[in-house]
This record gives structure tokens, sequence and C-alpha cells, in this order.
């Protein structure tokens, strides 16, 4: 009798590889505000409060209009071949952003950041559904999840310290976009699209994989967007503009909050990244718990349930800490009342993220896609709104009827949620392409 073969490792360096693309992907994306905010900036681009604002929204727009077509051609083509593109291209606007000398050359920049990093996370999501256990969906997305995280919580800190260390913001944009490239080579050559196509599994790891799908047909390529199944699913429209009420609530914490810090507490460049940095790193312990939540409650009451509890729970909680947002008044406080804020959204995220992948079968990509942009429409839309209560309802300067606006947003979201079942497909398993 032969000892059985244990299986091989790959599926963790995959997971780990595809966690290093979110970590760039937030970098790249979050450091502009603190860019913007920066004395060296300031000095050089003289930007009116109206164009700042829609500079911030203008990678928004631009991420959420490409997730579908982005999500279709990563199902249609492979997600070797397009997230390897992906991040060289996002790298390279990224170093545009430091050549710019206005608000249209910037602004050009970051609309395309937003078109290149569109397909990153639509193309995470059908790389879990091949690399990860079928019953650690939760878990898997958290972990990418927490890389994003970890880089937008770098993100101020790092940015800061790059600006001060070299007397421009210049240089953040620079270092940044020729890391990315050395990720797109790293990517390219540790990923593979099906583990079966990896030189490195074993048929132990492979079978390891395709537990719990055993009697599932080989999937192709879809060929074309289910738009009658996307427009007439109950579920996924909940889930999207939940996604929607989410983002507006949440993307303060790296749109509004590091003007609020500057402008209204009087922060310096170094206090403001320190402060923003501290309540971004204390949100990413909410990912893993998410994760070990929603797998844990899936497998106790069913997988509608196992989704939608954190998904109520996590907001509820959220919609109480602007009120702490609101009494905070020392960095420490501040960092203390944003850091819960951001623990309580994300501790929600691997429920979406793993209700994505129930829900949407061979079509896995372009629909998360579809909901992201639904996500993101939101965070577009944030600084615009934000912007506009601020002139019109903040006579106080204390940004208080902004804390009141955004928490609203994510009680709407817990309303949203009721309307989600993770337990009905969008597509019919039997539905041809």
């Amino acid at each position: 009798m032969t000892a059985s073969i244990a299986p091989t490792k790959v599926r963790f360096s995959v997971v780990g590889m595809a966690t290093m693309v979110a970590f760039l992907m937030y970098l790249d994306r979050i450091c502009l505000s603190w860019i913007v905010g920066s004395d060296s900036f300031k000095s050089e681009i003289h930007l009116t409060p109206s164009e700042l604002a829609w500079i911030k929204g203008a990678f928004f727009w631009a991420y959420a209009l490409a997730q579908v077509p982005a999500g279709w051609l990563s199902d249609r083509y492979g997600a070797r071949v397009l997230m390897t593109l992906y991040i060289a291209l996002w790298s390279l606007f990224t170093v545009a952003t430091s050549l710019s000398h206005g608000f249209m050359t910037l602004a050009i920049a970051r609309i395309g950041c937003g078109l290149t990093e569109a397909g990153a996370y639509p193309a995470s999501s059908s790389i879990l559904t091949r690399w990860s256990h079928v019953s650690w969906r939760g878990v898997g997305s958290s972990i990418i999840s927490t890389g994003g995280r970890i880089g937008g919580a770098v993100a101020p800190w790092l940015t800061a310290t790059v600006v001060i260390l070299f007397s421009s913001w210049r240089w953040a944009g620079w270092i940044y976009g020729i890391t990315g490239i050395l990720v797109a080579l790293g990517f390219w050559r540790v990923f593979r699209d099906h583990p079966r196509e990896h030189p490195r599994t074993n048929e132990a790891e492979r079978a390891l994989l395709d537990e719990g799908r055993e009697g599932q047909p080989v999937r192709r390529p879809p060929q074309n967007f289910p738009w009658k199944a996307v427009l007439t699913s109950r579920s996924l429209w909940f889930a999207s503009l939940y996604q929607l009420t989410t983002n507006i609530g949440w993307v303060f914490l790296i749109n509004s909050l590091p003007v609020y810090l500057k402008d209204v507490k009087h922060m310096s460049d170094a206090a403001n990244g320190q402060v923003s940095s501290t309540a971004l790193f204390l949100g990413i312990v909410g990912l893993p718990l998410g994760g070990m939540l929603t797998d844990y409650w899936s497998k106790k009451y069913g997988t509608r349930l196992g989704r939608l509890l954190p998904l109520v729970f996590t907001r509820i909680v959220a919609v109480g800490c602007y009120f702490a947002v609101m009494a905070a008044s020392t960095p420490l406080e501040m960092s203390l009342a944003f850091g819960a804020l951001a623990l309580f959204v994300d501790m929600g995220m691997p429920a979406m993220w793993a209700l994505m992948q129930d829900i949407s079968g061979r079509h896995q990509a372009q629909l998360f896609g579809w909901g992201n942009m639904w996500g993101n429409f939101g965070a577009a839309m944030q600084p615009v709104l934000v912007g506009w209560i601020l002139v019109r309802y903040d006579h106080h300067h204390d940004y208080q009827p902004a804390f009141w606006f955004c928490g609203g947003a994510l009680l709407l979201s817990i309303a949203l949620a009721f309307g989600i079942d993770a337990e009905k497909p969008v597509v019919a398993q039997a539905e041809p392409a």
C-alpha cells in the first residue's frame, strides 16, 4: 500500500500574489488624497475645491464604468493575461499622475488609473473560485481584501513620508509606479488561470480544490453578458445598491478625512498621515474576523443567513461609530473612532465577496464587476455630494452635516441587505451562455 501524497501548496502562493496586487492597487488608489493635501502639491498646482472634488471622483467614475467590461474580459480571456496587463497599465498611469501639471493632466492620469484598476477585483473573485476551497470563500476573500486595506492604511503614512523625505509630492507616484511594474512581472510568473494548468500543482491539490464541485460540468467561458438575468435579479440589485450606500458611508475615510484633519483639526502633513494610517490599520482587523464570521454562520445557519447576518450586524455598529466620530476631539479619539468605523465596515466585506461568488456561477468576474460598479458609483458621488452638503449646511465648519449624511447612507444599506438571497443564483445553472 502506498502512502497518500500530500497536496502541494501552490494555492497559497496564488492567493498571496493576488493579495499583493490588492495591496498595490489600494496604495496607488488612495495616495492621491494625501498628495493633493500636502503643502508641496499646493505650492505647485492650484485647484479650486470644485476641481479637487472632481479629480477625486474621476478615478471612481472611470473605475465604476469599466467594471463590467473588465470583468467580461477576465471571464472570456483569463485572469493571467488580463491582470498582468491591468497592473502594468495602472502603474504607468500612477507614474503619469506625478508628471501632471494642472487639472486636465491630473484628471487624465486618474481616469486612466480608474479604467485600468477596474478589472483587478473582478478577476480576483474568479481567482478565488478556482484557487480556494468552496468552504473557504469567506476567509479567502478576507485575505485578498486585507491586502487592499493594508495598502490603504499604509498609503497616508508612506505617502507623507515620501513627500517629506524628497520635499516633493511627485516622488510618490514615481516610486509606486515602478514598484507596480515589478509586481506585474511577479504575477505573470506565479499565476495560472486554473490549477490544472499550473506546472507545480499535484493531483492531490487539484482534487482538494475540486471538493464540493463534484458532478458540476466544466464550464466554458461565457460569450455574452447575461443582461436579462442581471436586470431581473432582485438579489443582485439589492446587493449592488448595498455596495453603493456602503461606499458613500465608508469612502469618507479616503476622500475626505485628510481634508477634515487638515482644515478642521489643523493637523500637519505628518500628523495627518499618522492619524489616518492608524485609523485604517485598526480597520484591517475587521476583514479576517468578517471572513471567519460569514463562513461560520453559513455552516451553522445556511448560506442565506450566513451572508445576511454579517451584512446587517456590521452596518448597525458602523452607524453608531459616526456618533463616536462626531464626539471625538483628540488625535487618539479620532484614530479610535475612525478606526472602529473602518473595522466594522470592512467586517462585512468578506460576506459580500462570498455572496457574489455564491450567486454568479460561471459569470463570476463580470457579475462581481456589475456589483462593484454600483459600489464605485457611490464612491464617485461621495466627494461631490459631501462638498455640496458642506457648502449648503456646514455653517459651523465642523463637518457634522457630512457625518450625518454618511451615517444615513450606512443606515439605508441595512434595509437593502434584507432583499439579498445568497441561495438564488443570478443565472440558472442550465441556462446557456
